[in-house]
């Protein structure tokens, strides 16, 4: 058994903007095991990499009058959301918009990269990704791999752009046997994926809630059913790994502070499933009470300590925003 997997998530998002190529070079240089890319469509079928298909928050598409007109309400998952969505965006459209930072206030530092990088397509990432692996190769270093998130795939399926054909053509096509990972909160496209990929399947998973696919379908189960050992050993029926809110496994106590590890771990384990945690921030406003530094949220308390934590209580691997800080933990 290796190392647990440090995972950049979206790349090195604590010191560049989220989802663009100098983040996930970034993440690299800082010792990431994994670049994870959160894939949406455009209106055209292209993926590209953002948190969500409204890009209202991670792009300068507010400010640009140009696309004024694009600003609407439609519902993605049964909530209702305002703003500019990538499905009304042609590629070329995308390609006219610049990346922002997404947290501003916690992370002011990385506003001064506001505009300087592009949104970057499923494809243009794998082919970053094979360049530093060649180079990685000849070197006889581990390649860095690729975990992919399906965003919204209902969503994006009803309306004829449905991501799973174009996430495996393109792993296919320019994947140069990077290690992978495709990630998803919804059960149904992983059991679909299932049949169609020998590469490793991930159900994601919140403290409470249930996935979205079995939610509209009026499947009573929540995610605390699912994360029981019964739930679990049906989860493994159609995914290798569980990704989970970090608090399913260790929680916090009335002052704030982690409480005792639960059984989450060995159960999954038992199942035969994985467990990776998400997500690790260096900045107070998401450190347990006794691990931040001073009282600004956006103060960098010890998420090393909290990390190392976690790594004590058995997980499998991480998703972090300072992948520099997970590997510390880790170790090399």
């Amino acid at each position: 058994m290796g190392l647990p997997l440090v995972i950049g998530h979206r790349g090195a998002c604590g010191y560049r903007p989220e989802h663009t190529l100098a983040s996930y070079q970034l993440a690299i240089e800082q010792g990431a095991d994994y670049i994870e890319p959160d894939l949406v469509a455009t209106r055209d079928g292209v993926l590209i990499a953002r948190h969500e298909n409204e890009i209202g928050g991670t792009t300068d598409v507010a400010v640009l009058a140009q696309f004024a007109d694009r600003h609407r309400t439609q519902r993605i998952d049964g909530v209702e959301v305002s703003g500019w969505f990538t499905e009304d965006f042609t590629l070329a459209e995308i390609k006219r918009l610049r990346a922002r930072e997404r947290l501003p206030a916690l992370r002011p530092q990385n506003t001064a990269y506001d505009g300087q990088f592009s949104v970057p397509t499923f494809t243009e990432i794998l082919r970053f990704l094979a360049g530093i692996n060649e180079e990685r190769a000849m070197r006889g270093l581990a390649l860095i791999g690729v975990y992919p998130e399906t965003k919204h795939p209902s969503h994006f399926a009803a309306r004829g752009l449905a991501l799973e054909e174009p996430l495996l053509a393109q792993l296919a096509e320019h994947g140069c046997d990077a290690p992978v990972f495709i990630q998803s909160f919804e059960t149904g496209n992983l059991r679909a994926l299932r049949e169609r990929t020998v590469h490793p399947l991930v159900l994601l998973l919140d403290a409470q809630g249930a996935p979205w696919d079995l939610q509209a379908a009026g499947d009573p189960r929540d995610s605390r059913a699912l994360l029981t050992p019964a739930g679990l050993a049906g989860v493994a029926g159609f995914a290798d790994v569980i990704g989970v809110n970090k608090q399913c496994v260790i929680g916090r106590d009335a002052d704030g502070a982690l409480a005792a590890p639960g059984p989450l771990v060995a159960d999954a384990h038992r199942a035969g499933l994985a467990v990776h945690c998400w997500t690790f921030r260096a900045e107070n406003e998401f450190l347990p009470a006794p691990l931040r530094r001073g009282t600004l949220p956006a103060g960098r308390g010890d998420v090393e300590a909290e990390i190392r934590a976690y790594l004590d209580a058995g997980i499998d691997g991480f998703f972090t925003d300072q992948p520099d800080a997970g590997r510390r933990a880790v170790g090399r």
